[in-house]
């Protein structure tokens, strides 16, 4: 699959109304399969990636909770490469939701992920913003534990406006990738009524 090479501009991601494709964001460092995750949700089949040079994008309807209902998600999946993740910032702008994907093999990189996580977590347009940490790759008999891999993220530490839930998955057979999507959407939807409550209000 061919990656699109350029870069977005700002006025390129409107804040999108509410009644279209919830605005996901996928990040994390590169190599973590943020590319794998995104075509086994498309294709529900395995692609072989090369590594991201701008992002990828796609709009995925997903069914929730075995129930007949479905959400639209446009997923735009950014190089987690060195020099793109300046770039992050850029595609975060008014999103809805944030899919933060880390290999629970690669110990050596975690406090490198945490860092890129929390950075983007504390800018003022993504306070509030639902993150759905993906532990990837917990197939393989060397991951980290989950309780591990909350403690090395300091997950505890995120600002305490932003909800997060933190998924085991293999994105390669998409092992829990259904049941963090259904958390993500309702982390969404919670905040989206708090936001209408406050509105009201004032």
């Amino acid at each position: 699959f061919k990656n699109i090479s350029k870069n977005i501009h700002h006025s390129l991601l409107p804040c999108l109304p509410s009644f279209q494709a919830l605005h996901i964001v996928i990040l994390g460092l590169d190599c973590a399969g943020k590319t794998t995750m995104l075509y086994r949700l498309r294709f529900n089949e395995f692609v072989n990636t090369v590594p991201t040079k701008g992002f990828n994008t796609e709009k995925i309807k997903v069914s929730l909770g075995g129930s007949r209902q479905t959400a639209s998600f446009h997923f735009w999946d950014v190089g987690g490469q060195d020099k793109l993740r300046p770039l992050w910032r850029s595609y975060t702008r008014c999103a809805d939701g944030i899919v933060f994907v880390v290999d629970s093999v690669d110990a050596e990189r975690i406090e490198e992920a945490k860092t890129e996580l929390h950075k983007i977590t504390r800018l003022a347009e993504n306070h509030g913003v639902p993150v759905l940490v993906v532990a990837n790759k917990q197939d393989l008999r060397n991951s980290l534990s989950l309780a591990e891999m909350e403690s090395m993220l300091a997950l505890g530490e995120l600002t305490t406006t932003t909800p997060w839930h933190l998924q085991p998955a293999c994105a390669i057979i998409g092992e829990g990738l259904q049941e963090g999507l259904e958390k993500l959407h309702v982390m969404i939807m919670k905040r989206r009524k708090m936001l209408r409550q406050q509105k009201k209000k004032t």
